[in-house]
């Protein structure tokens, strides 16, 4: 049995060719063949996407903005497979098969402008600063309001 990432490959070397046609013969299965949903994600979907991505310039792989759609369009044809032959949504399958896109498409992508980052210090400062001076003068009223009760015993 070939393993999904040659499937992957292989269905990139070959790009869009029958996905059409594949497409108009989805068979209704009762519960997940994860067989079947395997091959037709691979052979439909991934098709596609390959067609897609053949057509963008490689320089444009790792912008976002020039990728978004043809990525959506993917999820969702993963989903609109799972929905037709009874498979949850998102499961093992699509986890592996979106990992081995990203290491085909997107291994050379760097990780900058999605990574998160700590707010400006405008931000972060009231969030600091208040709860430490909460904080203070909390300790200041125990501490006035104990030194006046004992002079009151």
């Amino acid at each position: 049995m070939t393993s999904s990432a040659s499937m992957i490959r292989a269905a990139a070397r070959r790009g869009k060719e029958g996905a059409t046609e594949k497409a108009q013969v989805l068979a209704s299965v009762s519960g997940c063949n994860r067989g079947v949903y395997t091959f037709l994600i691979n052979d439909l979907c991934l098709a596609n996407f390959t067609f897609n991505m053949k057509n963008l310039d490689r320089g444009l792989w790792c912008s976002w903005k020039d990728t978004m759609e043809i990525y959506e369009g993917l999820t969702n044809c993963t989903y609109q497979v799972a929905l037709r032959i009874n498979c949850f949504w998102p499961n093992q399958i699509v986890d592996r098969f979106f990992m081995e896109i990203h290491q085909i498409y997107f291994h050379d992508c760097a990780l900058t402008g999605r990574l998160l980052h700590d707010p400006p210090i405008s931000i972060l400062a009231p969030f600091i600063t208040v709860p430490v001076l909460v904080t203070l003068l909390m300790t200041a009223v125990v501490v006035w309001r104990s030194k006046r009760t004992q002079g009151m015993l």
